[in-house]
């Protein structure tokens, strides 16, 4: 899987809600109700990670979840982020 260009990015970024692009990283904040749900999202996330062989890097503080996703084998952003970023979307709602 190939790096996604500038434009790319930017078009896939802006069909997702609340992400953004930092230090050339797919980035999102999420808050819950308290650490129990926080906790839950991440094990989620962590299944469906795990099936698709792509690990997020992420920092967890009682109901904050902070979110930096990068494709390090393609040196960049890819599609398979997008679609991490997607389930992250259906499981923090």
């Amino acid at each position: 899987m190939s790096a996604m260009d500038d434009q790319e990015i930017m078009n896939a970024t802006a069909a997702l809600d609340g992400w953004r692009i930092e230090s050339g990283k797919l980035a999102k904040t999420f808050k819950f109700p308290d650490f129990v749900a926080a906790f839950g999202f991440m094990s989620k996330v962590a299944l469906v990670a795990e099936k698709m062989d792509h690990h997020p890097e992420w920092f967890n503080v009682y109901n904050t979840v902070r979110v930096e996703l990068t494709t390090h084998d393609a040196g960049g952003i890819t599609a398979k982020d997008f679609e991490l970023a997607g389930a992250m979307d259906r499981f923090s709602g």
